[in-house]
């Protein structure tokens, strides 16, 4: 079923809907979740706050196509819609975003229109828990232009390994040489809050942080993707996969590191915090 929306969903409203559902929900791979497709025709992009989203994020400002990670930002309110509704067995407080994978078909204008599409495309086993694998399209006409995949997880008792994927016994790649050292600012956290939307509390305070057990606000995780692929850069029609390994706290210091299509954050005990590679699309 698609329901088509006539205006974007109110994140504070929506975070505290699905707060106060959380406590009643029991999570488990084969329960059954929304199989609603949520669709949000010609949205077009506020221009100030894009700018303020490039500047926190440290993209070029006023350039005439959108950074990779925007659509993210267009497509969230849908996304905690259909993760705040009733009917969906994850509790909403506690999701990890544990990976995303975004396809950019070819560059997308700052002052284009476009459409919002999002569903819920299954749950899946992880061995930490269940996961939600939630799909947004952006079409421009009838063409995607931009798709993502996000992993959700909701943490729970399981069998081990087995509830999961087979871990497979590989080798990890050698680090990647450093490229610089970021000293990330307390703020962050309010500044991509206010510029996209998210305020999730964990980001913002350290008080807020504390009730939800991080001894400080920690960043978003699509602010480490976005920062990243700022300082690396992609082509028009690309590919890029990103696995959200440890929490950034704030403000602290990290290493960007980064070789050929491949990209990494690291702490300062050299925990490394995100991983990702950039694959261009040929035709």
């Amino acid at each position: 079923m698609t329901t088509v929306l006539t205006g974007t969903p109110s994140l504070p409203a929506l975070l505290a809907r699905g707060a106060v559902l959380s406590a009643f929900k029991r999570p488990r791979p084969d329960a059954e979740f929304p199989r609603t497709r949520l669709v949000l025709p010609g949205v077009r992009v506020d221009l100030a706050r894009l700018a303020a989203y490039e500047r926190v994020c440290g993209f070029a400002t006023g350039a005439d196509a959108l950074p990779l990670t925007y659509p993210h930002v267009l497509g969230f309110p849908l996304v905690m819609r259909l993760m705040s509704e009733r009917a969906f067995p994850l509790p909403l407080l506690g999701l990890v975003h544990t990976c995303i994978e975004v396809t950019r078909h070819r560059a997308m204008p700052a002052t284009g229109a476009y459409e919002i599409g999002v569903h819920i495309d299954r749950l899946a086993a992880h061995r930490r828990g269940t996961e939600a694998v939630v799909v947004t399209e952006v079409r421009s006409g009838e063409d995607v232009v931009w798709e993502s995949t996000s992993r959700y997880l909701a943490r729970h008792r399981t069998h081990g390994t087995e509830a999961g994927a087979p871990v497979l016994q590989s080798e990890e790649p050698k680090p990647l040489p450093a490229v610089a050292e970021w000293r990330i600012a307390g703020d962050v956290g309010r500044r991509y809050g206010a510029a996209s939307g998210d305020r999730n509390p964990i980001h913002l305070h350290a008080l807020t942080a504390r009730l939800f057990g991080f001894p400080r606000a920690i960043a978003h995780g699509m602010w480490t993707v976005a920062r990243c692929l700022a300082a690396h850069g992609a082509p028009d029609a690309v590919r890029v996969r990103a696995g959200f390994r440890a929490p950034v706290l704030l403000p602290g210091t990290v290493t960007y590191a980064a070789q050929g299509g491949r990209f990494a954050l690291r702490g300062g005990d050299d925990r490394v915090h995100l991983t990702g590679e950039v694959y261009p699309l040929t035709s």
